[in-house]
C-alpha cells in the first residue's frame, strides 16, 4: 500500500487518513508531496482523478478521500474495529464523522491547520458558532466516556476531529474543561506527537494557510 500525503504542517486531510495507519501500526509506504508544486501534480497524475491528497493506492485499488480511505482500511485490514462495536454508538460516530467531513467551513477557512505556529485571528460569528458546536460535541462524549476517546476506544471519529485539536492549539481557542480534556488527549497521543515532530522539520511555507498574526 502507498499513501500520498501533503505537507504535514498544513494538510489536515492527510493527517486524518494517516492516523488510522499510525494508530493500528499498519504497514504503508508514505510519500509526502509539497502542496501546489509541480511535483505534487506530476506524481498524482494518473493515480487519482481528483489530484488531491491524501490518496491511497492498494494494488489496483485507488482511494482519494480521507473518510473513504479510513473506511477502506477499516474494512480491508481491521475487521471493522475502527468504529464502535455497539450499533447505536456506531451510528452516532458515523454521524459525527460525516458532520466534520461535510461541514465546519468557517473553521476550515479561518483557522487553517498550521502545526508549527502560534497565531491569533479575529473570528467570524459563524466560526464562533462552529467552535461552540465542537466544544459541545467533545464535552458530551467526555461525559459519556471519561478520559477516553470520543467513543471510549479510538475510532474513525477521532481521526476526523484530530486536526481541530491542532487548530485550536495553534490559534489558542478557549474551550470548556471537558473539551479541553479531549484536546489534551489528542495532542499527547503518540501518533500526533510523531506527526508534529515531522511537521516541525518542514520548511515549506504555504502563504494561504498562514492566517492571522503571530502570537
Amino acid at each position: 500500500m502507498k499513501l500520498y500525503i501533503g505537507n504535514q504542517n498544513y494538510s489536515s486531510w492527510s493527517l486524518r487518513a494517516w492516523l488510522i495507519f499510525a494508530h493500528y501500526e499498519l504497514e504503508v509506504d508514505v510519500e509526502k508531496l509539497t502542496l501546489f508544486s509541480a511535483q505534487f501534480y506530476d506524481t498524482l497524475a494518473g493515480k487519482t482523478p481528483a489530484a488531491k491528497v491524501p490518496a491511497l493506492i492498494d494494488g489496483d485499488v485507488a482511494v482519494w478521500d480521507s473518510l473513504a480511505i479510513l473506511e477502506y482500511i477499516n474494512e480491508a485490514k481491521l475487521s471493522h474495529q475502527a468504529w464502535p462495536g455497539a450499533m447505536n454508538e456506531r451510528a452516532k460516530a458515523r454521524a459525527l464523522a460525516s458532520e466534520m467531513h461535510s461541514g465546519f467551513f468557517a473553521i476550515r477557512n479561518e483557522l487553517p491547520m498550521n502545526c508549527r505556529a502560534k497565531r491569533q485571528v479575529t473570528l467570524s460569528e459563524q466560526a464562533k458558532q462552529e467552535i461552540a458546536r465542537v466544544d459541545e460535541m467533545w464535552s458530551e462524549q467526555m461525559r459519556t466516556f471519561p478520559e477516553g476517546w470520543l467513543f471510549g476506544e479510538w475510532s474513525i471519529a477521532d481521526a476526523m476531529y484530530a486536526p481541530l485539536a491542532l487548530r485550536f492549539e495553534t490559534y489558542q481557542i478557549p474551550l470548556s474543561p471537558l473539551a479541553q480534556q479531549y484536546k489534551h488527549k489528542v495532542l499527547t497521543s503518540p501518533a500526533i506527537k510523531f506527526w508534529l515532530q515531522q511537521a516541525s522539520a518542514e520548511t515549506d511555507i504555504v502563504e494561504e494557510d498562514e492566517a492571522g498574526e503571530p502570537i
